[in-house]
């Protein structure tokens, strides 16, 4: 059958150990049956679930990163004042 291949992909789990990757989005693959979906509407929502994600895991690194930076300012600021006022 045109379209379709000859081996399923193996599906595909997501876990916190490994979170989905939008490229795994765009290259999962599903077979069509006789009366099945229409590939290409697949296709175009699988494109725009891998957007929202890449943006959203984007989105989550830079939070990330952001408070990694405060979390280290707010270290350097507790070791200023503890050295600035010694403790009787």
């Amino acid at each position: 059958m045109a379209g379709r291949r000859d081996e399923s992909p193996p599906p595909i789990q997501a876990s916190r150990s490994q979170p989905l990757r939008p490229w795994q989005i765009r290259e999962r693959c599903f077979n069509v049956g006789r009366r099945g979906l229409d590939p290409v509407e697949i296709r175009t929502f699988l494109h725009q679930v891998a957007d929202e994600l890449t943006v959203a895991q984007t989105a989550l690194r830079a939070v990330q990163e952001e408070n990694v930076r405060i979390k280290n300012a707010l270290r350097s600021w507790q070791s200023t004042q503890s050295a600035n006022h010694r403790y009787r």
